[in-house]
């Protein structure tokens, strides 16, 4: 199949904001956006073109720490301003409170957008209480493997199903890492992917950026090693320091998000010396020996 006629995503957001600036009346009366974080630039033009026309036509609702797949951009600069029309949800349903409050060390008080906006973290609550979060730091694979594995036959044992439990890594290439520790557990696993979900009496095992989303009463966050996360080639790749913080940042909500994948247990791991952002949970971490 030929490609002259294949358009990018972001030039059919474009044409379809255009298509419907040229009706006197917008197709929608309200628009409801989630996960407003993630959304691009051509795709804010397009919601506002659908919802801009009616005060009070577009709710946002978003969390400036799980913003992993877009870049900071000017939502003013695009017509969509919300200064002073926000506010901060102070209540979490889903995450305990242990989880949550160590969970939130990885990230500022308050998070600000380019336009000023300012998204306070402090105050919040969680309505579950459960037990304090793990970070151990092995000494090497195998021994991270077979300490996960033995983790996950201990949820089970405990009352947990499998696919109440979720095991999350940093990136593809550590996958087969992840797989080994199910193996090491015996349970069956599948692997999330575009079009996999997750399975019944099966253990979900995915990288973070796909953990979005998903909730698991324990999670294993694993293979947090030193050059893994940060992920070491996007640092090498950045030659502008202002985009080595985004970097950094945007590193530091992927953990974030996989961790608040757990409600009620959560294991983050890896191996020695470790991901330096292990130490940024304010955990204290158990070392093994060898």
């Amino acid at each position: 199949m030929g490609t002259d006629h294949l358009i990018a995503p972001a030039e059919v957001f474009s044409r379809a904001a255009e298509s419907i600036q040229k009706y006197r009346r917008s197709p929608f009366e309200f628009v409801v956006v989630d996960e407003a974080q993630d959304v691009g630039v051509a795709e804010l033009r397009f919601l506002a073109a659908m919802g801009g026309r009616r005060p009070n036509g577009l709710f946002f609702a978003g969390d400036l720490g799980q913003r992993i797949f877009q870049q900071p951009f000017s939502w003013k600069a695009v017509g969509v301003d919300i200064r002073g029309r926000s506010h901060t949800l102070k209540i979490n349903y889903r995450t305990s409170h242990q989880i949550r409050r160590h969970a939130d060390q990885l990230l500022p008080g308050a998070l600000a957008d380019v336009d000023g906006n300012t998204e306070g973290r402090q105050g919040t609550i969680s309505i579950l209480e459960g037990t304090a979060p793990t970070v151990t730091v092995f000494a090497d694979v195998d021994s991270e493997i077979a300490g996960v594995g033995k983790w996950i036959s201990d949820q089970i044992s405990e009352g947990l199903k499998p696919h109440e439990i979720g095991v999350f890594v940093r990136s593809q290439s550590q996958i087969e890492r992840a797989l080994a520790v199910v193996k090491q557990s015996q349970n069956p696993a599948v692997e999330l992917g575009d079009d996999v979900e997750t399975r019944s009496g099966h253990v979900a095992v995915s990288t973070m950026h796909l953990a979005k989303g998903l909730e698991f009463r324990a999670v294993s966050v694993m293979a947090c090693d030193e050059e893994v996360l940060p992920l070491q080639v996007r640092l090498e790749a950045v030659t502008d320091e202002s985009d080595l913080e985004e970097v950094y940042n945007t590193e530091r909500h992927l953990l974030y998000v996989a961790c608040t994948r757990a409600r009620d247990q959560l294991l983050v791991t890896g191996v020695k010396p470790g991901s330096e952002f292990m130490d940024d949970l304010k955990i204290t971490r158990t070392a093994k020996r060898g």
